[in-house]
């Protein structure tokens, strides 16, 4: 294997109480690129397929197509080539169980990386602080249902994979299958729109904070670790793991179940936004804690509610849902504030139903209620409100809004170009989106 020669400007350590961790030996400010690393292996969303490359990721019209299984896009025949030994694994099983043929991402992408160890006779340039079996799995906090989700997927890699791969044995399929659910990137566009999931290694490097001091962000198959604010040489680099919205005892919930961890960065222990987070409205007669506690409760289930909701196939009326959104937050503002992040959840997801079923007033209508609350509450240097910027710049382009689109597109280049960088296509793309009108 190839010796670990380092990243320039970046060094590993033992983090006091989180394990490894990475720092920086020289200052960095923001928007300046730490470090990149290409996806030790990766796979496109089915749901993209036709928009963008399976190899390079790269989002444009024409896309040739597979010639066989017809379902798989590339920019041209050199993209094609270099991808058939991940495709294969799919392309003949494709055919053979037609409309059957259901893989999760999961699966798909752990079937890639045992297709990849057998193949690779060195360290890869994904690999090199870290390498891909020495990603941390944690599978003895494994709940039952976590194994049991995990024995699905390994079910799944048998039934679509068997005539394509040899499988390890029980155990390591286990331990793989935990290291991807701890250590997975689910690659987003600028609209943070899931493209597919990946595997970058040395990323996973990087401690968790709530009030973190990079973005990782994707160039093609490439993620890139950019400052968001200024770091000082022996500083220690910190991104998040998780949307940073929620008040303290959410986020932290959310770590112990996916990651196995407390945090205790600043944010977490002084509980400085919650206040702001959680406001109540003014009434009258005066909010209880009693009657915030069972709010907050309904809340979340409806946040569970919701969330099912968008996942059975059987649920198709986009009014359903969007009745669902407008009844939660109904109750909800009996005693929230509008900028009370479990109406602001609610609320851009019903915006997220109105772009689904083009009802692009009603879409405006939800992003100016939570576009300013989002500039308060997330980081200066945040997707969440880069997107958002984003989405409501091309609905009031197509409602015939101009000025209003150029002002929200400019709010949005001022985000992405320190989280992109000045360079990326996203950021090229806007601009000429904003000379086009």
């Amino acid at each position: 294997m190839m010796k670990a020669e380092g990243i320039p400007g970046i060094e590993q350590f033992a983090s006091p109480g989180k394990g490894r961790g990475l720092r920086v030996s020289r200052a960095y400010g923001v928007g300046e690129l730490l470090f990149s690393c290409p996806a030790y292996s990766y796979v496109l969303s089915v749901g993209e397929r036709g928009l963008i490359c399976e190899q390079c990721f790269t989002r444009k019209k024409g896309l040739a197509k597979c010639g066989k299984c017809k379902k798989a896009f590339y920019c041209n025949a050199n993209c094609q080539k270099k991808n058939w030994p991940m495709h294969k694994l799919e392309c003949q099983a494709m055919c053979a169980f037609g409309e059957n043929w259901r893989p999760s991402e999961t699966v798909r992408l752990v079937a890639r990386i045992i297709a990849r160890l057998k193949a690779q006779k060195e360290r890869s340039p994904s690999e090199i602080l870290l390498l891909l079996g020495e990603m941390e799995a944690h599978l003895e906090d494994m709940d039952n249902e976590k194994r049991e989700m995990t024995e699905a997927h390994i079910a799944g890699l048998h039934q679509f994979y068997s005539k394509h791969l040899d499988f390890p044995d029980h155990q390591a399929l286990l331990t793989l299958f935990s290291q991807v659910h701890c250590n997975g990137f689910t690659v987003e566009d600028e609209e943070l729109s899931n493209l597919g999931l990946a595997i970058f290694p040395d990323i996973a490097l990087l401690n968790h904070s709530c009030s973190p001091n990079v973005i990782v962000t994707y160039r093609g198959i490439n993620a890139e670790v950019r400052a968001v604010k200024d770091i000082s040489p022996g500083q220690e680099i910190y991104t998040s793991y998780i949307d940073l919205l929620y008040p303290t005892a959410d986020r932290l919930e959310r770590l112990r179940d996916m990651y196995y961890f407390s945090c205790d960065c600043k944010e977490c222990t002084t509980k400085s936004m919650d206040v702001v987070k959680m406001s109540v409205r003014k009434r009258s007669d005066e909010i209880g804690e009693k009657e915030i506690k069972d709010m907050v409760r309904y809340a979340r289930n409806s946040m569970e509610n919701f969330r099912r909701a968008k996942q059975d196939k059987n649920i198709l009326c986009g009014s359903f849902i969007l009745e669902m959104c407008e009844l939660s937050i109904d109750k909800m503002s009996t005693v929230f504030d509008d900028s009370n992040v479990y109406i602001l959840h609610m609320m851009y997801q019903a915006m997220g139903i109105c772009l689904f079923t083009e009802d692009y007033e009603g879409a405006v209508r939800y992003g100016e209620k939570v576009i300013k609350p989002f500039t308060v509450l997330y980081p200066a240097y945040s997707m969440n409100v880069a997107s958002m910027f984003l989405k409501l710049g091309r609905l009031y382009i197509a409602l015939d809004r101009k000025l209003a689109g150029i002002d929200a597109f400019q709010k949005a280049l001022t985000i992405m170009e320190v989280v992109h960088g000045k360079d990326h296509t996203y950021v090229t793309e806007l601009k000429q989106e904003m000379r086009d009108f």
